[in-house]
């Protein structure tokens, strides 16, 4: 500062200072702690004979001035107390401490007008209203702000291609991984995959959340599980392997994953379903349709089923969409599920279940192959998105959703089938024990049962005009039982 400007803003001992300190969460050439940041700016009172009280030391530790939305407690009642007039200096380590937006800088300098207000730092002090330390603060925010935008540029570009190579994104601890989420903790690995049976058994998050509790499990943190963080890690990509990246699959992780991929698909529609029946649980009743994830339609799509104002049906999922893949195949749900509760008993009354292991996993060896020559179709894809700048990422994605969209199709009936939901109702007695659990309304383990049973009850074109149910349009295809 010149000797015109030291004249001009000249420091009365005693007056009073305010201390600002701030590191954020990103990496800034200079991370100085907040501690030292206070030790440094507390000299620098002493040194000008200023006078620091308590209440004026404004701290925001781990909170970035970079940030457009990000609130800064303690920047706030800095303002306000400038405002009314307590502060006659700022003292901050340096500028970039205080602000690194040029709107921060045009809020001080607006309150700053008529209290004149001095900005002291490590090297230097700017007098808040001179014009040629206005204009020179405004250059360094401006570069403040240019290098903080590098910063986030450079760090979007590093976790796109993290992203693309498939490798994982780990924050805190996944549940049933080590902490760099590259290897299986075996005894978390059960549970995850037990949690993720029992949902598909019909237990609810409370009731599983409940019993780990009870059985003393702990979480990643080692804190009681709650029904929250049972529905995270039903919703958790990571157990399955998939790597996902601004809310969109890019493609396989690269570490191993505790549930198959159908098995996790099957969750999250089942969880899907379960949240549309408890947001329209207040507009009308619930119908439960028992052949969901099993009715299919022809063309190769699943059945939803629809409450219309006269009666319930299944429709195809592809009845909303337009062009070649738009089919409209629905057919009565009541009808169509007394078929399949026939042929299940029948079935089931010549279950014997004794040589069962605990789960049975379907996997015909020909969708192993498929799945294999897909995935190095992906690779090659992945490589040349990588290494070709004249391949876009449209063109990538592309060519990459038809193969995705054929290993889904395959995988989806790739489910660990609990032989446990056959408890007490297969044998002899399977009509009665069927019957049963009609009374008790236990919709969830009459679904189970149907999805082990059978791969698709696969809906055809009626074959016949006229009324009465047409069951030469129905074809049930039985998943193997041996």
């Amino acid at each position: 500062m010149s000797r015109s400007k030291l004249a001009k803003a000249v420091i009365t001992p005693g007056e009073p200072a305010a201390i600002y300190c701030r590191i954020s969460h990103a990496r800034d050439e200079d991370q100085t702690g907040v501690d030292r940041q206070e030790r440094i700016c507390r000299e620098i009172a002493q040194r000008l004979q200023l006078r620091v009280e308590a209440a004026h030391v404004y701290v925001d530790n781990n909170r970035s001035a970079w940030q457009r939305n990000r609130k800064r407690p303690g920047w706030e009642e800095m303002l306000k107390a400038m405002g009314e007039g307590e502060i006659r200096h700022v003292i901050v380590y340096h500028p970039d401490r205080l602000m690194r937006q040029p709107k921060d800088l045009e809020e001080l300098l607006s309150i700053a007008d008529d209290k004149r207000v001095l900005l002291h730092g490590e090297a230097n002090r700017r007098d808040l209203s001179d014009p040629d330390d206005r204009f020179i603060l405004r250059i360094e925010v401006a570069h403040a702000c240019r290098s903080s935008d590098d910063t986030s540029r450079r760090l979007k570009d590093a976790l796109k291609d993290k992203a693309r190579e498939g490798k994982p994104h780990v924050g805190n601890r996944p549940y049933g991984y080590t902490s760099n989420g590259q290897a299986i903790i075996e005894d978390e690995a059960k549970i995850v995959r037990e949690v993720f049976r029992r949902y598909l058994d019909g237990d609810s998050p409370q009731l599983i959340a409940e019993d780990l509790t009870m059985r003393g499990v702990p979480t990643s943190k080692g804190k009681v599980w709650q029904p929250e963080n049972v529905r995270h890690l039903l919703s958790s990509n990571f157990v399955a392997g998939v790597r996902i990246h601004q809310g969109e699959e890019v493609g396989t992780g690269t570490w191993p994953a505790i549930i198959d991929r159908g098995q996790w698909d099957e969750v999250q529609r089942l969880r899907g379903y379960r949240a549309k029946q408890s947001r329209d649980g207040q507009k009308r009743p619930v119908r439960d349709y028992l052949l969901r994830g099993v009715a299919t339609c022809s063309c190769g799509a699943r059945m939803a089923g629809t409450n219309s104002v006269r009666y319930a049906y299944y429709r195809c999922t592809r009845a909303d969409e337009v062009g070649q893949q738009k089919c409209g195949r629905s057919v009565s749900a009541v009808p169509l599920e007394a078929f399949a509760r026939d042929v299940a008993i029948k079935v089931l009354t010549k279950l014997d279940t004794s040589g069962y292991e605990p789960a049975t996993t379907t996997r015909p060896e020909a969708d192993v192959l498929a799945d294999e020559k897909d995935r190095a179709k992906l690779e090659e894809l992945k490589q040349l998105w990588l290494n070709d700048d004249d391949f876009t990422t449209a063109d990538f994605q592309s060519m990459r959703a038809p193969i995705l969209k054929r290993m889904k199709e395959r995988q989806r009936k790739t489910v660990k089938r609990p032989i446990a939901v056959l408890e007490g109702i297969a044998g002899p007695d399977a009509e009665v024990n069927w019957e049963r659990l009609e009374k008790e309304e236990d919709y969830a383990r009459m679904n189970a049962i149907y999805r082990f049973l059978f791969a698709a009850v696969v809906v055809r074109p009626p074959t016949r005009k006229g009324r009465g149910f047409d069951t030469n349009r129905v074809d049930i295809k039985p998943n193997p039982l041996d």
